[in-house]
């Protein structure tokens, strides 16, 4: 088992060197939009999982994520061979390619929170000019100390 911090530090340097190959040396016009966000690589060093996202051409245009992947699982052996080249470790670890889900996640959280901006809206225009159901003052108000005369007279009734 390898030391957690050299499995972070290996990690880290081939999310750099794919990166770095997808963007300079790999002519597929598919990866001209793939970034990748990060990379995992098991304790004994031997497997590494590529996190990546792909984005459109512009804000209106969908991206192409089976043409991504397709170009990644073709171009696997020579990042691989990159990997190996640009880290010197012993065993060149196999590079797994998983599309990550952040940006759709960071979507979702999005229109939530819009949702729920939404209905606290609402609930602010509903509030205005509403009053309260009942009496201003809700509680019971302490009892008057009741003059020395009265609580006599009412002592001698009964």
């Amino acid at each position: 088992m390898a030391d957690p911090a050299r499995a972070r530090k290996l990690a880290k340097r081939i999310s750099q060197i794919v990166a770095h190959a997808i963007e300079h040396d790999i002519k597929d016009p598919r990866l001209d939009y793939v970034t990748i966000t990060d990379t995992k690589i098991t304790a004994d060093l031997h497997d590494a999982t590529v996190y990546y996202t792909v984005l459109g051409e512009n804000l209106e245009s969908t991206p192409d994520h089976t043409g991504a992947a397709a170009a990644l699982e073709s171009a696997r052996g020579v990042l691989r061979t990159k990997v190996g080249q640009g880290t010197g470790v012993r065993y060149t670890p196999t590079l797994t390619f998983v599309a990550d889900s952040i940006p759709e996640d960071a979507k979702r959280i999005e229109d939530l929170l819009a949702k729920a901006r939404e209905a606290d809206a609402e609930v602010a225009r509903r509030a205005t000019g509403a009053q309260h159901a009942g009496e201003p003052d809700p509680y019971k108000a302490p009892r008057e100390e009741a003059d020395d005369d009265e609580f006599a007279d009412e002592e001698s009734r009964s």
